[in-house]
């Protein structure tokens, strides 16, 4: 079974507690258990059989800061364990935050660049790309990649635009081509 199937339950009855109490707030415990659940440290830790799963729980709840008087979360973090699923964090917290980020009407963009751009002119690229995806925007990742001459890709989700030269070129291309 895919590790995304098998996280959704878990992700969801989580940001369903999330959402009764303060959203933000959980979602920056539940970025600090993905980084967490990441490390190669704690998962060899989790799988120790010399620990006991109290042991692993409170070792994890002792790892994420601001954790105190979070008794759901440690309810989390207990289930987690007892079903061996602490690989599942990473996955939990992608999930969580595109969770949020629905809630919100927000969703991630990916912005692959020819060039640099300054904060300028990635607002303003963003503005434009609202209007395309119908959808407020947030750049969680921007990069440079001069193989594209010229333009952008945008990754929102599982969609891409590609608005590139190098784009442009290989249709024109293709189009001549054919």
């Amino acid at each position: 079974m895919e590790i995304a199937t098998i996280a959704r339950p878990y992700t969801e009855a989580l940001f369903r507690v999330a959402k009764k109490e303060d959203l933000s707030e959980w979602a920056i415990l539940v970025q600090q258990l993905a980084e967490l659940g990441a490390h190669e440290d704690v998962q060899r830790m989790a799988s120790n059989p010399k620990l006991t799963k109290a042991q692993v729980t409170y070792t994890l709840l002792s790892l994420v800061k601001s954790s105190e008087n979070k008794e759901e979360l440690r309810n989390f973090i207990e289930v987690l364990v007892e079903n061996d699923r602490i690989n599942l964090l990473p996955e939990i917290g992608v999930q969580f935050q595109e969770l949020k980020n629905a809630s919100e009407g927000i969703a991630d963009a990916k912005i692959v660049s020819a060039f640099p751009m300054d904060d300028g002119q990635l607002q303003e690229a963003l503005r434009d790309l609202e209007k395309r995806f119908s959808v407020k925007l947030r750049a969680t990742e921007v990069t440079v990649d001069n193989s594209l001459i010229g333009g952008i890709i945008v990754t929102v989700g599982d969609e891409v635009l590609d608005l590139s030269v190098r784009a442009k070129l290989q249709n024109m291309y293709e189009t001549l081509v054919s």
